[in-house]
């Protein structure tokens, strides 16, 4: 009775914490971070059309950087850049790349809504750019700075037409930078310096990508966001909270690359990979600001009079697609490339997913159908293990009466009731355990697709069929009020849409299906595990909740089948 008592504490603590984290912290995290994206969404749609609007914070952030981006090429700062992939400029005052948005992504799945802006100006409120230059060995010797007003041969950078700058120095040194760029994301800057003086000078390249402010992210375990890099083949992943207490972390790598990545997005230097170089991770404070920043540091360079030298570096900035990390991994032989998508333990088993899942979409022509083939798919390859589950669950419940039985009779011996049961478990050859055992099997291949569905970028923006439009965010309905019958929009704490609900439905069928816990006590207990877990699943993605409610209805199918086979009452 004791230990009856200890399990129905432990289950109803366990349900406390589960409705105490979903109320205190996943509620309000998901409706701010619903509230941030909707005033995003909103200035960015509204400034689209009339920048002259004034509006909130969010839209004085937007409006400022569009408004210096176009001051600054009316005033022939900057070389327009235009790939498929890309819009932007280069800032000629510097020669930096902090202009970029990308062509083909958008803040909703309406491709009339703004492109998403993943580069700004450092003079803007949310400052994110890519710089490239020299350190003098000798400090005193003048080398280009971020102020420094760059020459431009050309009057636009696209995958046809590099863009080449030139500054000369006053004193014999005349710096160039060549920019190319794929019709991707991946950008070539050849930095070159001609040495007219009468003397030698040594100088050491550097490369760096600074952003300002701490940036949100989605507070997912499960999922990486910040700065990170491989080191030698090794992958390293530091949080922005890490990086702010440690301040500098450096790292001695051949070859590798280092950058921050967002979910979906990745702005990342890739030194040459025979080259040594030092890649760092930093924390700046600056008054009421501060800064992060990644760089890499080569190996000093010494220029003879009247000699060049030659330095090659590239700065991948965009969507972090898998086969295109994949494609530059092996045309450009990058260490590890695709680790900036965070596959996490079962790589093994995520990365193969992935290509099933997408060979899948372009069969079908929808991902949410892919979702669906690819639970089948799963579902018969563990069909042997399942079923010896579900034979086990099956054997179980055909057991309860007798179980029942000997509860009533035994009611105020529990020691000599599972010693009855126990001998009942011998005479029937049955195994409690032998139901479990094969779904602890199957749990890391389950993680594996979850974790797939949650952090590729491919399922973003993907409809499904009806009312949903974007796998990648939650179900848009709500029961509270009648599916949009009623003129209002309830607090995302009781966002509850159609598909949790049917989530819900399946998860309660397959547990009617189970056979019951010995208590009635702890029977209840289980009765509100659907209702919970259909709450706490209303703020995850609508293709997680898809895939978890197929899964459930195709388990319930098999195990109804296999009960039914067996004689059981299903």
């Amino acid at each position: 009775m004791t230990d009856q008592r200890n399990l129905i504490v432990a289950i109803a603590l366990s349900i406390a914490i589960l409705l105490g984290f979903q109320f205190f912290y996943e509620g309000p995290r998901v409706q701010q971070r619903q509230e941030e994206l909707a005033r995003q969404q909103a200035a960015q749609t509204e400034l689209a059309v009339n920048p002259t609007i004034p509006g909130v914070a969010a839209a004085e952030t937007i409006k400022d950087r569009a408004g210096l981006i176009a001051e600054q090429r009316e005033a022939g700062l900057r070389v327009p850049l235009t790939t498929p992939s890309l819009h932007g400029s280069v800032n000629l005052v510097g020669g930096r790349i902090d202009d970029l948005t990308l062509a083909n992504y958008h803040v909703t799945p309406d491709q009339n809504s703004p492109e998403i802006v993943l580069l700004s100006p450092a003079a803007s409120a949310e400052a994110y750019y890519a710089e490239f230059g020299w350190v003098p060995e000798n400090g005193a010797l003048p080398v280009p700075k971020s102020d420094t007003r760059w020459t431009a041969q050309g009057t636009t950078l696209t995958p046809d037409s590099p863009l080449v700058m030139s500054w000369d120095n006053g004193q014999g040194l005349v710096f160039e930078r060549t920019i190319t760029v794929d019709k991707d994301y991946m950008f070539t800057v050849t930095q070159r310096v001609r040495n007219n003086s009468g003397a030698p000078v040594k100088l050491l390249p550097y490369s760096l990508v600074s952003r300002a402010g701490t940036p949100h992210t989605e507070g997912f375990y499960i999922l990486h966001e910040g700065p990170l890099g491989v080191f030698d083949g090794k992958l390293q992943e530091r949080g922005y909270a890490d990086v702010k207490e440690e301040r500098e972390i450096k790292n001695q790598t051949t070859g590798g690359w280092i950058g921050i990545t967002d979910k979906y997005w990745l702005v990342s230097l890739v030194p040459e990979q025979q080259d040594q170089v030092t890649a760092r991770f930093l924390h700046t404070a600056a008054g009421s600001g501060e800064r992060y920043q990644v760089d890499i540091l080569g190996q000093a360079v010494e220029v003879a009079p009247g000699a060049t030298a030659e330095e090659t570096q590239r700065l991948f900035a965009g969507a972090k697609q898998v086969r295109l990390l994949d494609g530059y991994a092996e045309s450009l032989g990058i260490t590890n490339f695709d680790l900036a998508i965070d596959f996490g333990w079962f790589y093994f088993l995520t990365k193969p997913f992935f290509y099933a899942l997408d060979f899948l979409a372009g069969l079908f022509g929808n991902f949410g159908v892919a979702i669906l083939v690819f639970t089948v798919f799963v579902k018969a390859l563990f069909f042997p293990l399942a079923s010896k589950s579900y034979r086990a669950m099956s054997e179980m419940k055909k057991l309860q009466p007798q179980m029942q039985a000997l509860r009533e009779r035994y009611s105020g011996d529990p020691q000599r009731m599972n010693q009855e049961v126990m001998a009942l478990y011998k005479r029937e050859k049955v195994n409690p355990v032998s139901g479990c055992l094969p779904i602890l099997v199957q749990i890391p291949v389950f993680f594996a697709l979850y974790k797939v569905l949650f952090v590729t970028i491919e399922m973003r923006h993907a409809p499904f069929f009806g009312w949903i439009h974007d796998l990648s965010a939650p179900d848009p309905t709500t029961v509270f009020n009648l599916f949009g019958l009623i003129p209002w929009d309830p607090p995302s704490i009781l966002h509850l849409g159609a598909w949790p609900i049917i989530m819900g439905i399946t998860m309660w069928l397959q547990q009617r299906l189970n056979p019951a816990p010995p208590d009635p006590v702890q029977q209840k207990i289980f009765q509100f595990l659907p209702i919970i877990f259909t709450f706490m699943l209303g703020g995850f993605p609508a293709g997680l909740v898809i895939y978890w409610a197929w899964n459930n209805l195709l388990s319930v199918a098999q195990q109804w089948t296999i009960m039914r086979r067996m004689g059981v009452p299903a």
